[in-house]
């Protein structure tokens, strides 16, 4: 079986043997792969194995059956997303994610176009925790999680920006009149992520700890290295 020019993103490198890389690619028709990229560590093979990083747009070529694929080709049709400081800690979690809830072999076009789309606004530099909370909302509605953001889920009525209510994991966003469980979050944050509408601090506070809620059950026990990472960099006071 061979696949020819998939557009594709390196999402992690390893080396593999003394001149080849093993890759782990999110592609746009493929979903993610398994690739190993021959010989590319070679003395003259510098040039391929250049492009083969993370945030490089790619043109992916590969052949075989089975988990794992051989490069046959490699192009790179523009410059590598110009991250910078924080943007490029936040592009390794958004990798990270991709790599976590995202099986092989499993064809996902709107989350290719939404990781491409989160990349390029971290690389703006602004509004970096924006652009993380709406790919998250977009990967959970990819993965068939998607949050319910437009009515109460007892009464059915359309959320109102002004009220304050409870998401509970299990129901989705309830009033929060006499409810404790579950997140506090209040309507206009809900109405402003369904929305990709631009948040404002104390909504960005609100969708984080809805975001990492809802994420958690699908990310399991085992800690995400890239927020740990992040964290132990940070000033201690």
């Amino acid at each position: 079986m061979r696949t020819d020019s998939e557009r594709g993103f390196v999402l992690h490198r390893y080396p593999y043997g003394e001149t080849s890389l093993l890759l782990e690619a999110f592609t746009h028709g493929c979903g993610r792969v398994g690739l190993v990229a021959r010989g590319v560590r070679r003395p003259g093979r510098a040039f391929a194995g250049a492009h083969l990083r993370p945030f490089q747009p790619l043109l992916l070529s590969w052949s075989g059956r089975g988990d794992l694929g051989t490069l046959t080709r490699v192009e790179a049709p523009e410059t590598a997303i110009g991250l910078k400081g924080n943007g490029v800690w936040c592009a390794f979690y958004v990798n990270e994610l991709v790599l976590r809830l995202l099986h092989r072999h499993e064809a996902h076009a709107d989350l290719y176009g939404a990781y491409d789309d989160a990349l390029r606004r971290l690389a703006e530099g602004c509004c970096q925790e924006q652009a993380l909370r709406i790919f998250e909302k977009r990967l959970l509605a990819g993965l068939g999680y998607g949050l319910a953001l437009a009515h109460d889920a007892r009464t059915g009525e359309p959320l109102r920006a002004h009220r304050a209510y409870h998401y509970l994991p299990d129901e989705g966003p309830v009033a929060a009149d006499g409810e404790s469980r579950g997140v506090a979050v209040k309507g206009a944050t809900l109405i402003a992520l369904a929305r990709e509408a631009p948040l404002d601090p104390e909504q960005l506070r609100e969708a984080k700890a809805l975001l990492r809620a809802a994420l958690a059950p699908l990310l399991g026990d085992k800690p995400l290295y890239t927020r740990s990472l992040f964290r132990s960099m940070q000033p201690r006071p």
